[in-house]
């Protein structure tokens, strides 16, 4: 299952599924390239906006490891946000990429990490959340973020064929749970899918259903010109390396 989706409310509380976030996706830029591409972003910004922060966690390690400039997390989760609250040496506010404003501007950095950016789905939506974005940055701010590349496919290997593609795992209040997840539909570029909380007997605890959309290169650069954002760089992997036929991801790097 991909790892930036977490299961939706139905008899299992916010405030669980926001701790069960953080035993699925830990912070790890030590270990783990992609934490790490950001990581060293983060700590080499004065001033940074993480759009769609989640939990806090990139912020809390920034934090941790010495930056000592303006760090701002913005999210529409209010439980996620309560874990994220955990630190109160970074500013938290409520609220969408199409909000960002409400974080003040001179950014020198902006964020959206996880695959965050794909859960912008309509037009509308992707346009008014990258003017937003630009709109918090300084001149010569930038705005780095990832997308999976569609000719990857990922969707296809998300659904559950068999009991070998539930995770089991223990979480931080000691349950013993069951996830999975499955696709609904896929069309004109945007994937419909569910995820499942279960107890090990197969009682379903939580669902959640979400849509994320997969934009190929030339349809994303076209919004992102379209916000005034010029692209400084762009990667097909999180070492660096170029977008190619076989690259799973487009990262990118754009300039106010």
């Amino acid at each position: 299952m991909p790892s930036d989706t977490a299961p939706g409310p139905s008899g299992y509380s916010d405030a669980d599924d926001a701790a069960l976030y953080d035993v699925l996706n830990p912070w790890n830029p030590d270990a783990d390239p992609g934490d790490r591409f950001y990581h060293e972003l983060v700590m080499g910004a004065g001033s940074v906006l993480d759009v769609g922060c989640g939990t806090g966690a990139m912020l809390h390690r920034a934090r941790a490891d010495g930056h000592r400039g303006r760090l701002v997390g913005l999210d529409p989760d209010t439980a996620a946000l309560d874990r994220a609250r955990r630190r109160r040496d970074v500013e938290w506010v409520e609220g969408t990429a199409a909000g960002a404003a409400a974080c003040g501007s001179g950014f020198d950095l902006a964020t959206m990490t996880g695959h965050a950016f794909q859960f912008l789905v309509g037009d509308a939506e992707v346009r008014a959340s990258l003017a937003a974005v630009r709109g918090v940055l300084r001149d010569g701010g930038r705005f780095v973020f990832e997308t999976r590349h569609p000719q990857a496919r990922a969707w296809e290997g998300w659904s559950r064929t068999g009991p070998g593609d539930a995770t089991d795992l223990v979480d931080g209040a000691g349950r013993a749970l069951r996830l999975w997840q499955d696709v609904d539909s896929v069309a004109d570029g945007v994937v419909a899918f569910h995820g499942t909380v279960a107890d090990r007997d197969g009682t379903v605890l939580r669902e959640d259903h979400a849509r994320l959309r997969f934009l190929g290169v030339a349809e994303l650069d076209t919004f992102l010109a379209g916000a005034g954002l010029t692209i400084e760089a762009r990667y097909g992997d999180w070492h660096r390396g170029p977008l190619t036929r076989s690259s799973t991801e487009i990262v990118t790097l754009a300039r106010r």
